[in-house]
């Protein structure tokens, strides 16, 4: 019996291992995003036609994953493939564009602070839309995290003016319209299962993508350099489906708290690789915006997790 729970015990510890290393790399490869988007803009292309180089190499992932977690279970109804396509358009199609378009303008660095108060605009919508009440902890969490993205924000707003506004507003509706996508997207999980929700969205958001670009640009605007596809290529796989994959067998293994928690390291990671790859200033400003973004973050969550009493 002791060596039986002694095995018990370490393969526990082995699953828990497994799913911090899932969510720490998880939260590095998406922080990757913005610094390859950043790079690529470097060689003269615009955020339609760079989104759908991401969506065109990202779709055959998404499409086998919608394909592989829908087998054996029934057919969705007319309200589901609704709930669908609402959700593609909002939580991935939109929040990714408005995510491109505005990273034209701004730092990396920033960029991904404003996408970490995700957390909080769910919490706010979910106060507007269903009344939920708002702890004083959670206010806190939310008071300190905004006040380091103001910070930085200040910092690049005297560096480049009105660009660093418009693109921060781009990324802060980004955000907005991921925390939608997580509002609504509770009822449907419960439905039809995290992964099969995923894989359709992401396939509706793919193709609105590629549409978009047809709407919007002529054929000869996707004769990009060859950069760009290579970057494309890694922004679809390594940034994007990848991820996806790692976080959820995280979840699994560890829990949303947990793996949430590790992915504290998300805004760090693109700070560092923003301040190596792509040369952009790391000051006391960043480094205070930071501090007050991850602390706000880890006492809101933090908060979020207690018993109401």
């Amino acid at each position: 019996m002791p060596a039986a729970q002694s095995q018990k015990a370490q393969a526990a510890r082995k699953n828990v291992a497994t799913g911090l290393a899932l969510a720490f790399f998880g939260a590095i490869a998406f922080s990757g995003k913005a610094i390859i988007v950043k790079l690529a803009y470097r060689h003269g292309v615009d955020a339609v036609t760079l989104i759908m180089y991401r969506m065109l190499f990202a779709l055959p992932i998404f499409a086998v994953m919608a394909w592989w977690a829908s087998r054996g279970k029934p057919p969705l109804m007319r309200r589901d493939w609704l709930g669908v396509v609402g959700l593609g358009v909002t939580g991935y199609y939109l929040a990714s564009f408005l995510d491109f378009a505005g990273l034209a303008y701004i730092s990396a660095s920033l960029e991904r602070l404003i996408l970490y108060l995700n957390p909080t605009l769910v919490m706010l919508l979910g106060w507007l839309l269903y009344g939920r009440s708002i702890r004083w902890g959670q206010a806190l969490g939310m008071a300190i995290s905004y006040c380091g993205v103001v910070l930085v924000f200040g910092l690049e707003a005297q560096l480049q003016g009105t660009d660093a506004a418009w693109g921060a507003l781009l990324v802060f509706l980004s955000a907005v319209s991921y925390a939608i996508y997580m509002v609504y997207s509770g009822e449907m999980v419960q439905r039809i299962g995290s992964l099969r929700l995923v894989g359709l969205a992401t396939t509706v958001a793919c193709l609105c993508c590629l549409l978009q670009f047809v709407l919007l640009r002529p054929l000869s605007a996707a004769m990009v350099a060859p950069e760009v596809i290579w970057l494309s290529v890694l922004n679809a796989t390594l940034c994007t489906a990848a991820p996806v994959l790692m976080v959820m067998m995280a979840i699994e293994r560890i829990g949303a708290g947990m793996a949430a928690q590790t992915g504290m390291v998300g805004p760090l990671s693109t700070i560092l690789m923003g301040v190596w790859i792509l040369g952009e200033p790391f000051t006391l400003w960043v480094a205070a915006g930071t501090a007050l973004v991850i602390a706000g973050i880890f006492v809101f969550t933090r908060m979020s997790r207690q018993p109401v009493r």
